[in-house]
């Protein structure tokens, strides 16, 4: 869904050194966004424009706030974001 280059263009990334910190990111981004938007696979596929927004913000997040991050206020937010999709609006 959201790829490496996508990331760190979003970033504003240009050197190599945290790619592989980038892509565990993106996995985890992946991972959280399905479990608080309440999706498979063919939903996550689904919701695309949604689902890409809160995949970025998630990576954002984790990666500017890695030693401090909040994960409270981390879902509160992907729930405000996928909340048509988690409540079937969608």
């Amino acid at each position: 869904m959201v790829t490496l280059q996508e990331v760190k263009q979003y970033l504003r990334i240009d050197f190599e050194e945290d790619d592989t910190l980038l892509l565990s990111l993106i996995s985890t981004a992946k991972q959280l966004v399905m479990d608080v938007g309440r999706m498979d696979e063919e939903r996550f596929s689904e919701n695309e424009d949604v689902v890409r927004t809160a995949m970025l913000y998630t990576v954002s997040y984790l990666y500017e706030n890695r030693n401090t991050a909040d994960f409270s206020k981390l879902t509160l937010t992907l729930r405000a974001m996928l909340f048509a999709q988690r409540e079937g609006v969608m």
